[in-house]
């Protein structure tokens, strides 16, 4: 059960740090799970040492949590933690003094050019009233890379389709800018005039929403709803590429560096805080290159 803490770090990660509800759920979980070991040894979470979180996480691993679940774990805590600190609801963050173990890397999944243009080209060939506004969505995601929180929080007055650029707010309310390609724009424009208004006469409430793009009822659309679009894409157009919304910015990104753009630019469009963030996409551009190497080069083949 949540306390009066709990709750106020949920509005702090929601309002402040701008984290989508899915991400605030999974840290809540794994406060609470530690919460419940705390319960149990009879200590109060307030009063804990580094003696006590390591037997918490001796617990985990002997209970098969893997590694990289771990790593999510005490990052969540540490962050929590340091929101009881600047609260003086503790006297000091012990999760500072707690190393993380080294989780195996898990290269993001990504589409080849192939793949998306047999996407986008299989979608336009849908003749349900949503089509529009799904051959908006995908190309917007593989257009710009944004992020799903980014997409769904989208407002109109944030497009401006002389300029062709986009506002975009992403993690910690930062801002930056992303242009959009003609095509897209064209897109987005379409789905503006002839889509959006049919969607909003459906919504029953007193204050329609701002933001672009809208569910079936004319509501404003969630991340859920995001992922459920892109999996009846999938259902619709008979494609099997387990669709996700990172899965496009990972394209976008991939294709980016492929195409030799410096990594600080690719940075910049993706609203990575750190450069190492985005140093992955340059691992998974050099194991495409590769993959390719050793499947045409007819020096390679003969070595296969």
């Amino acid at each position: 059960m949540m306390n009066d803490e709990i709750i106020e770090y949920r509005k702090y990660l929601q309002y402040e740090r701008n984290y989508s509800l899915k991400t605030i759920d999974s840290y809540t979980r794994d406060i609470l799970k530690f919460y419940k070991y705390a319960e149990k040894c009879n200590r109060n979470p307030r009063k804990i040492d580094a003696h006590f979180v390591r037997s918490f996480l001796s617990e985990e691993l002997m209970n098969n949590i893997s590694k990289r679940t771990l790593k999510r774990r005490i990052s969540g805590l540490r962050s929590y933690y340091s929101f009881l600190e600047r609260s003086k609801l503790v006297d000091y963050n012990v999760f500072k003094i707690i190393s993380t173990p080294k989780a195996e890397i898990k290269n993001p999944r990504f589409l080849d050019g192939e793949q998306v243009e047999e996407l986008l080209r299989s979608n336009l060939q849908r003749k349900d009233e949503l089509q529009l506004r799904d051959q908006a969505i995908i190309d917007l995601l593989y257009d710009t890379g944004i992020r799903a929180f980014e997409l769904v929080n989208l407002k109109t007055v944030d497009i401006d389709f002389r300029s062709n650029k986009l506002r975009i707010f992403g993690k910690g309310r930062r801002e930056r800018e992303s242009l959009i390609s003609p095509y897209c724009s064209n897109i987005l424009q379409k789905y503006k005039k002839e889509l959006r208004p049919k969607l909003l006469m459906r919504n029953q409430s007193e204050k329609l929403p701002q933001n672009f793009f809208l569910n079936s009822k004319g509501e404003q659309l969630t991340v859920r709803g995001l992922e459920y679009i892109l999996k009846q894409i999938e259902h619709k157009t008979g494609l099997e590429l387990n669709l996700h919304p990172h899965m496009l910015r990972h394209t976008y990104a991939t294709s980016l560096i492929d195409e030799g753009v410096e990594l600080n630019i690719v940075q910049s469009n993706l609203g990575h805080k750190n450069i190492s963030t985005t140093q992955i996409y340059t691992h998974l551009s050099t194991e495409a290159l590769t993959k390719e190497y050793l499947k045409s080069h007819p020096r390679a083949k003969k070595n296969n």
